[in-house]
């Protein structure tokens, strides 16, 4: 099987979709079909992973019960990151839109599955944050993916790992890595919004390559 070759024009869209990729907070009501959800998250699992280890577990959050407990986790934990801040910061922080739980259509749950014996240990003994990392690169995979159909996805870390993880009754193996809101964005927007609302503009050196 030879390996497909990607002209000039798929090379601008790729990077024209990194650039709008962006974490979107504010969702239009319209449910995401789940066919398609299904697909997202199947193109996800095609992401790299340590020793093909593929620790990653996605759960889906449609119950009420466990959304309402996501949601108190977040007020609880954001209340406090609030108090960490003080004069015109505090107020900057306060006035920021931090997450879509409320109005995305689809919650995604994303864990580390500690115990995974797939892979037999490759890669991992000196590291073992690679089974992390991977997580990681499925869902920046699946980002990538939401967004090429439209999908906006926000990551929510404002969050109690542990009593996320308890919330949603998952295995003790599996460690809590991203809450994710999935849904068609309220607005677009090419800039990242904390840029838009004066919280920390780009700095273009963050990108330095050093060489040795």
């Amino acid at each position: 099987m030879s390996a497909p070759r990607f002209d000039e024009a798929f090379r601008r869209q790729l990077e024209e979709l990194v650039l709008w990729r962006r974490d979107v907070r504010r969702f239009r009501p319209d449910a995401i079909d789940s066919t398609l959800l299904a697909h997202l998250v199947a193109v996800a699992t095609h992401a790299p992973s340590v020793g093909h280890s593929q620790p990653w577990r996605f759960v889906e959050v449609a119950d009420p019960g466990r959304r309402a407990a996501v949601r108190d986790n977040f007020l609880a934990c954001n209340a406090d990151a609030l108090a960490r801040y003080a004069g015109e910061r505090a107020g900057l922080y306060a006035s920021l839109k931090l997450a879509g739980l409320e109005e995305a259509p689809v919650h995604l749950a994303v864990f580390v599955d500690g115990e995974t014996e797939a892979g037999h240990g490759l890669g991992r003994q000196t590291m073992p944050a690679t089974l992390d990392y991977s997580a990681v690169l499925a869902i920046h995979t699946l980002w990538l993916v939401a967004r090429a159909h439209g999908i906006g996805v926000g990551w929510v870390s404002i969050l109690d790992p542990t009593a996320i993880a308890a919330a949603l009754d998952v295995s003790a193996g599996w460690r809590f890595i991203a809450y994710l809101c999935l849904g068609y964005p309220a607005e677009e927007h090419l800039d990242p919004e904390l840029e838009r609302q004066g919280w920390q503009a780009r700095d273009p050196s963050a990108a330095v390559l050093v060489r040795r």
